[in-house]
């Protein structure tokens, strides 16, 4: 065995220690003010040196692009899956006003302050930076969305937002992307934008074609008793890299597929799908605990190296008055109080979403300031796992008071 593969077992072995006894220490851990994120995310900052001392730059590379695209893949899949479009019906003014005025008001709005605050980037950087940080992440408040304090209406409405949001924020991801790749090849951006308008038509249609199909096949082999119950499982998997696959092929986008695929999935299959929930409670977990880290030893000691009053600036805004203002706004003329308001507008955590496609979109396109767009983002998701895991219980006792 050679001393590089050494160092990566060893690597490796001291990653799944940190799983065992986080694992083991679960109960104890939810009754404290810390969260999985925040966890994994200091072990890995403190790990960083020496796993980088200790694995080669290309493993490194390939390993943190390979998990970022398997997580991504499942939690797009996964998060769509369990939005019931009939269940939306009786409660879906709140989400569907969040979703449809303050998510596309947000992007506009941070791309206008980042570029404001960085004008040297260019619009197309800053549609990119907004794009990436709009998306959020109920995991780093999962207090919120469990709390029996919270009213039920609060917390319906921050799991379908942020179960939804990473799918509709990727059009946007993908065309900030490519813009500002096009713009540091010198290329014209008349094709970049035709082929992001194909990989978003093409990307849903294969989605909905493979969703629908399985979930179709699924429920006959249910209806005629021939599934077991512990391939089901299989059949999630599958189906969310079948729908990736099956879109890179026709020329879509593979994560667009995912994200429909798991709408149409959920939304068709007319047995409970309650494989879905405990394969991403078990190898979920497992593939969120691996991003966070990942984010902690890679990202977050690059972009901290980076770290500029621009950054800071940036990360503040997006915490604050680039979320809370446009939610704020889709929300008046509902009657709802404005400490409701401003709660929904605060719990807006940015988290796996944002460093899921920040990793692929850096990995996969070449495009300048690409260190200020790392800054920007790993500032904006550490805070928000310290202020938003630390804030979580208060605010969620507090608004079951009020």
């Amino acid at each position: 065995m050679n001393e590089h593969a050494a160092n990566l077992e060893l690597v490796f072995l001291l990653i799944a220690a940190c799983v065992i006894v986080y694992s083991l220490f679960t109960k104890a851990i939810n009754r404290t003010v810390l969260t999985l994120p925040m966890i994994f995310t200091i072990i890995g900052l403190l790990m960083s040196e020496p796993i980088e001392m200790l694995a080669p730059t290309e493993v490194l590379d390939g390993t943190k692009r390979l998990v970022a695209e398997i997580t991504l893949i499942l939690v797009l899949f996964a998060d769509a899956s369990h939005v019931r479009f009939a269940r939306l019906k009786k409660n879906y003014r709140l989400p569907l006003r969040m979703l449809v005025i303050a998510m596309p008001l947000s992007i506009l709005f941070g791309t206008l302050v980042v570029s404001w605050l960085n004008p040297a980037g260019g619009i197309a950087l800053a549609l990119l930076t907004a794009a990436v940080l709009t998306p959020t992440d109920a995991a780093l408040g999962q207090t919120v969305v469990s709390s029996p304090a919270v009213p039920a209406e609060l917390s319906q409405t921050i799991n379908v937002e942020s179960g939804l949001n990473d799918g509709l924020a990727l059009p946007f991801v993908l065309l900030g992307a490519t813009l500002a790749s096009g713009q540091m090849l010198g290329a014209a951006t008349e094709g970049l934008v035709a082929s992001v308008a194909a990989q978003i038509i093409l990307g849903p249609l294969a989605g909905i074609v493979i969703g629908w199909s399985i979930a179709r096949a699924m429920d006959a082999a249910h209806e005629r008793d021939l599934v077991m119950e512990s391939a089901q499982g299989v059949v999630f998997l599958t189906t969310a890299f079948a729908a990736y696959l099956g879109a890179e092929i026709v020329g879509g986008n593979g994560f667009i597929a995912a994200f429909v695929a798991g709408a149409v999935f959920g939304n068709s299959y007319k047995h409970d799908p309650h494989f879905i929930s405990e394969f991403m409670e078990g190898n979920g977990q497992l593939l969120t605990m691996s991003a966070f880290f990942i984010f902690g030893a890679l990202l977050l000691p690059d972009g901290l190296a980076h770290m500029t009053g621009t950054a800071i600036a940036v990360a503040i805004s997006f915490l604050t008055v680039v979320r809370i203002a446009p939610i704020v706004l889709s929300l008046s003329g509902t009657g709802m109080p404005l400490n409701h308001k401003l709660f929904l507008g605060w719990f807006g955590p940015r988290g796996l979403a944002s460093i899921l496609f920040t990793l692929i979109m850096m990995d996969e396109f070449e495009f300048p300031h690409e260190n200020e767009l790392l800054a920007c983002v790993s500032l904006t998701v550490f805070l928000s796992i310290l202020l938003h895991g630390l804030s979580a219980t208060p605010l969620a006792n507090r608004i079951g008071r009020d």
